[in-house]
């Protein structure tokens, strides 16, 4: 196991492997979390892309990326992953690849593919122990298409297809999958939560990923100002608040143990978090919906009890 090397901010690598000047909406939490995540990496990587929001990045001839970009259909970046490893696995068995030109092979995707399009092909990667990062940036929906409801939108969120209406006032009325703990439960070497607002946090458990072989999997809350309906410059405000509001655990599993990397002190009501988004403005007017801020609390308050028996 690698010595931390990761304790404060000042610890954070100054070279840049993502530079400035993408076509991303501005304040794009995704954007954040895949430059820090490069960062403790470093330079070696190719990227395997399943369409969506990211995919605007590095659209042919342009990129902003000092690494290899490989982009596929949104259902398969884990047999695009599985076809990259295998052909670099031979070129270094053939001896036409030096060992130290190996690249770490790491699929980014949005929580469409994770959660819904890509999950079965996702499942069998884990399931063949295929060594790779999978990295999913969570903005709780289908972002690059509109901002329709995907299966890891929360409960009581406006989308584009969960729009409040007199019949569902609460918009959204089905609960968040539990993407975690799906791919907990094939028990790969390492799986983890991170968040763009506990930067050494993330930083010090993609460092510790590095010493299994095997999947890596990084579920990354990104905050969407588009779609969320925030300021642009109040991403990290709003990643913050939702580890402090307890919505979004901090926490990694290795080999299927879980350990909270951060528990909040005294976590912040839900309502702190919902009250500045757009998405959930229809639970604060005309009339507060009490009923479903108060079930939203009730579902992280009963999270949290589990937690800290």
């Amino acid at each position: 196991m690698s010595i931390i090397k990761y304790k404060t901010l000042k610890d954070v690598p100054k070279e840049e492997f993502l530079v400035s000047g993408t076509p991303l909406c501005a304040g794009c939490g995704a954007l954040l979390v895949m430059r820090l995540f490069h960062k403790a990496l470093g330079g070696d990587v190719v990227w395997v892309n399943a369409a969506g929001c990211v995919t605007l990045m590095a659209t042919f001839p342009y990129t902003p990326l000092r690494s290899s970009w490989f982009y596929v259909a949104m259902p398969s970046a884990p047999a695009g992953a599985q076809g990259i490893r295998d052909a670099l696995d031979i070129l270094i068995k053939k001896g036409k690849l030096d060992p130290a030109e190996n690249l770490k092979v790491v699929v980014i995707t949005g929580d469409g593919a994770a959660s819904d399009i890509g999950l079965q092909a996702t499942s069998g990667a884990i399931h063949r122990g295929l060594d790779f990062f999978y990295l999913c940036v969570d903005n709780e929906a289908y972002g690059n298409t509109g901002f329709q409801a995907s299966s890891s939108s929360p409960m009581g969120s406006g989308t584009a297809t969960t729009k409040p209406t007199h019949l569902y006032p609460a918009g959204n009325i089905l609960p968040k999958k539990d993407l975690f703990e799906i791919w907990r439960s094939h028990r790969p070497p390492y799986v983890a939560t991170i968040s763009p607002s506990h930067v050494i946090d993330m930083l010090r458990k993609v460092e510790k990923s590095l010493n299994f072989k095997g999947p890596k999997l990084f579920l990354a809350l990104s905050p969407c100002p588009t779609g969320w309906g925030a300021e642009t410059s109040e991403s990290v405000k709003l990643a913050r608040l939702a580890v402090e509001t307890g919505i979004w655990p901090l926490k990694e599993a290795v080999y299927g143990e879980v350990t909270h990397t951060y528990i909040p002190l005294k976590r912040r009501p839900v309502e702190d978090y919902l009250k500045v988004q757009r998405r959930f403005a229809h639970l604060f007017k005309p009339v507060k919906n009490e009923s479903v801020i108060a079930e939203i609390q009730k579902q992280v308050d009963e999270y949290w009890s589990k937690v800290e028996r």
